[in-house]
This record gives structure tokens, C-alpha cells and sequence, in this order.
């Protein structure tokens, strides 16, 4: 059975690596390190159940974008300071949830159980 596609933008290398090490045992991952790159990847790959999306890249309007192309997609929104104006406004456009940095394993992975 194919691995369940997991999307991660984030503009830091090592966040990349750290949610990439967390998930590969039981998610294929997909990197980018830019909005656009996320955009593209979407448009590309039509079976990614879940985004996890930096809040400092584009954020909120990647993730209108996001949710205009995939309405249903889950989008978990990845953020380096804990709740804010932003992330609070995220999940009213539809983020499921929030992960905040420095990543912990159990965190994204009881994030991405609960989109899936």
C-alpha cells in the first residue's frame, strides 16, 4: 500500500529535515521551501492528503490559495511563536490545526492523525 503524501513548506532547511525525519517511516514527504514551490507541488501531485505550511511564507494567502485549489485538503499551519492574530485567523479560513517550533515529534504526528 502507497505511503499517504504529505506536503511541508517551510523556508528553513532544518525545519525541512526535522518534519521530513518525523514522517518518512509512515508518510512520503514532499519539500519546499517556498509558497509558490507549495502551489506548484499541489497542482503536480493530486493525492497529497495533508499540508503542513509555514506561517511566515505567504501564510494566510497561501492558504486561501491552498483551500481555493482543495477545499477539503487539511492545512496545518506551522508557526515559530505561539497563538496569535494570524494563526487564530488561519483556522478560521480553514487551517485544521497548528504546530509550533521547535517541532515535536509527538505533536505533528497526533496533527497529522488527526487530518487523516
Amino acid at each position: 500500500m502507497d505511503k499517504p503524501k504529505i506536503l511541508i513548506c517551510d523556508n528553513e532547511e532544518a525545519v525541512l529535515e526535522s518534519l521530513h525525519n518525523i514522517l518518512a517511516r509512515d508518510y512520503e514527504t514532499i519539500l519546499t521551501n517556498s509558497s509558490e514551490g507549495a502551489l506548484e507541488k499541489l497542482k503536480e501531485t493530486k493525492d497529497i492528503k495533508v499540508v503542513l505550511l509555514d506561517i511566515k511564507l505567504g501564510g494566510i494567502e497561501t492558504l486561501k490559495q491552498i483551500k481555493n485549489m482543495r477545499a477539503d485538503l487539511p492545512v496545518i499551519m506551522v508557526t515559530d511563536y505561539q497563538a496569535t492574530e494570524t494563526t487564530a485567523e488561519a483556522i478560521k479560513l480553514g487551517a485544521l490545526d497548528y504546530i509550533i517550533k521547535p517541532i515535536n515529534a509527538a505533536s505533528v504526528l497526533g496533527s497529522i492523525r488527526k487530518a487523516l
